[in-house]
């Protein structure tokens, strides 16, 4: 039987994990609005990737996602989640995996809430995309890293959703702990995110510059002491060498999101980590004024 995937929310992360998809010879789907729908039915995704001409990918779509499927992609913006959620029936995954490659920290319940013990947890690094057009998507990293874990799945779904992913180009790490995928990444954007945003500048400019470097590495340190709170063992120093380690020119979602007058997931990001912070009872000043900072962008 052939292997269908879905993809709820096909922006730069979907429009990719999409493309990838169909070179892989799986049945594809994009799951979004009308308007949506429509301009993909009209052109395509283009898609480039690794300095090659682009290619434009033809997935199947829908505005409403009934029918079963193997591998449900979640990549909408955390405040288009809850309106996209509706478009996709529980029963669609009922012997299939959800897995969300979102930022922040929050999105699990509200996932769990609609689909049940058939989501895992997901994370993606080692990956920059963007759309220079509404259907035009470039892949700047040459390769992306997807962790996933779950409490709820059984290890033969999550090996399955791995070796979907893997066949698509995809590299894939499996782990035991949900909220340590969570965290690990959550710690880096949640300073890295409104500071490329207020800035407009690059991570290697930031780390770079006499006054952002110690206000970065004090919010790190922020992040590191809540997630640890949570249960979650993170070394600030381990988490600043992996910026140092970031190439020059990188810069964040969010950054791109607030530069083309979109809304960002700043909220998302660096406001769940302050919200975790003030639960567990962790002082987090430079965190929060970084997301006050960025909130009125």
């Amino acid at each position: 039987m052939r292997i269908t995937v879905a993809v709820l929310g096909p922006g730069a992360v979907g429009g990719t994990f999409a493309a990838r998809s169909l070179q892989a010879d799986y049945r594809t789907i994009c799951v979004a609005p009308p308007a949506t729908v429509g301009l993909i039915a009209l052109s395509g995704l283009s898609f480039e990737a690794n300095g090659n001409a682009p290619v434009v990918f033809r997935p199947e779509l829908t505005e409403r996602l009934a029918e079963p499927v193997s591998l449900l992609l979640v990549t909408v913006k955390a405040p288009q989640l809850a309106d996209a959620l509706e478009r996709v029936e529980p029963g669609a995954v009922a012997n299939g995996v959800v897995l969300p490659l979102l930022n922040g920290l929050e999105h699990m319940e509200p996932l769990r809430e609609r689909f049940g013990d058939r989501v895992a947890t997901g994370s993606l690094s080692r990956f920059e995309a963007y759309r220079p057009g509404r259907m035009q998507i470039v892949q700047k990293s040459h390769t992306a890293l997807v962790t996933m874990a779950s409490e709820t799945l059984s290890t033969h779904d999550l090996e399955r959703a791995a070796r979907i992913l893997q066949r698509a180009g995809i590299d894939v790490e499996i782990e035991t702990d949900e909220k340590r995928v969570l965290w690990r990444k959550a710690v880096r954007l949640a300073v890295l995110a409104p500071a490329t945003a207020l800035t407009r500048r690059t991570v290697g400019d930031l780390r770079n510059d006499l006054e952002w470097r110690p206000r970065m590495e004090k919010a790190i340190a922020e992040a590191c002491a809540i997630a640890n709170a949570d249960g979650v063992r993170l070394m600030p120093s381990a988490q600043w060498t992996r910026i140092v380690e970031m190439e020059h020119g990188l810069t964040t979602s969010a950054a791109r999101d607030v530069a083309a007058g979109r809304e960002s997931e700043i909220d998302a990001i660096t406001g769940a980590v302050v919200r975790a912070g003030e639960r567990l009872g962790v002082p987090c000043p430079e965190l929060t004024r970084l997301a006050h900072q960025a909130y009125g962008l």
